[in-house]
């Protein structure tokens, strides 16, 4: 009971956090200003800061369902005709990614494995636990893959809001909805709808066991459901608000200064690293833009390595094309979701197995020395 009134204190100020940032015209300011709040509650305490898991599925069912109300069967087609450079993309900032896991490993002096998963992109919690189950220095990969998380989703907004100036005819406003033209439903059935959605998500996504659950899992329910209903389906603002700063507290409470002073020279490299790579996956989709003339705010937000709950809200904002940045990157993340099971096993093994071999070496050494 003594952790209630801190998560209430936790909640007030990152509200109060995000009316200062949105007033102040801050880039998707309900998600960062909030993440910030929960960053200082970390470093203050010098510790992780308790706060229900409950609450950031909360906040990724909002966000999933917001993003099923602005994807259309129109999107998906388009999505299917950019596939070859979509997915010669997604390589790319992949590679790029396994790039930057090895030039840390051979700057910060870690094993390979662990910096491979670390700057593995998309699905940090399913690497995280991949890791966990086959034995590998999980506490390590969460730090690199939580520092990897922030830094796209601190800087990445802001880049794009400065890059690409909001346009104020598609810009989420009162509502977030499927389509004009369609008749509305009174306010507290359509908020039944969200919330029948919502719940069948969570279970369905566990169920299923997809990757990032609590986001996916409502989004595809929402979409078969939202696609049959002749409705209009609406997500108030302030809900799609409250998503935004669940979603935004709950990354900032998980910093965890002291491992992360423990791994200082690599958290160092690593942030280089990483901006290095966000300007490269930025270079990636200027030029998915210039090849298939998809506007670049979506082209470039399609890419990012990471943090599609953040992206998919600064798109919403710029007034981009929702769903196809969606497709971007479920692409990527399905994509490696399904080689990093293999990856993580290969390289895990192949760790183990040099390991092995030099034991052997320094015992055979040890052998030569006592022997007459």
């Amino acid at each position: 009971m003594s952790e209630i009134p801190k998560i209430i204190q936790q909640l007030v100020t990152a509200i109060l956090a995000g009316f200062l940032f949105h007033w102040l015209h801050i880039p998707v300011g309900w998600l960062l200003g909030p993440m910030l709040v929960g960053i200082a509650y970390a470093v203050i305490k010098g510790d992780l800061q308790p706060f229900p898991s409950t609450f950031k599925t909360v906040g990724q069912v909002i966000i999933g369902i917001v993003t099923a109300t602005r994807l259309s069967p129109e999107t998906l087609s388009v999505a299917t005709s950019y596939a070859i450079p979509m997915l010669l993309c997604v390589l790319i900032t992949a590679s790029l990614s396994m790039l930057s896991g090895y030039l840390l490993s051979r700057w910060a002096g870690i094993d390979a494995t662990t910096c491979f998963l670390g700057f593995i992109p998309g699905g940090a919690s399913s690497i995280v636990a991949m890791s966990e189950e086959i034995g590998a220095d999980t506490l390590s990969i969460a730090v690199i893959q939580y520092i990897r998380v922030l830094l796209v989703v601190l800087i990445l907004p802001t880049v794009a809001t400065l890059l690409f100036p909001t346009n104020p005819d598609t810009q989420v406003t009162a509502t977030v909805v499927i389509t004009n033209n369609l008749p509305t439903l009174p306010m507290l059935l359509n908020l039944l709808i969200l919330v029948v959605c919502g719940g069948l998500g969570i279970w369905g996504g566990r169920q299923f066991r997809l990757p990032s659950s609590g986001f996916l899992g409502p989004f595809l329910v929402g979409l078969v459901v939202f696609w049959m209903l002749p409705f209009q389906i609406q997500m108030p603002q302030p809900l799609f608000y409250a998503g935004q700063l669940l979603i935004g507290l709950s990354i900032g409470v998980q910093f965890d200064w002291q491992t992360v002073h423990k791994l200082l020279r690599a958290v160092f490299i690593e942030v280089g690293l990483v901006i290095v790579l966000i300007l490269l996956c930025l270079g990636v989709g200027y030029g998915f833009h210039v090849v298939t003339h998809v506007d670049t705010v979506t082209a470039v937000l399609g890419f990012t390595p990471g943090g599609i709950e953040a992206m998919i809200a600064t798109v919403m904002q710029l007034g981009g094309d929702t769903g196809l940045v969606l497709a971007m990157q479920l692409t990527r993340m399905l994509s490696i979701l399904l080689i990093a099971p293999w990856l993580v096993a290969f390289l895990v093994k192949r760790a183990k197995s040099a390991h092995s071999q030099l034991e052997e070496e320094e015992e055979l050494v040890e052998l030569n020395r006592v022997e007459p």
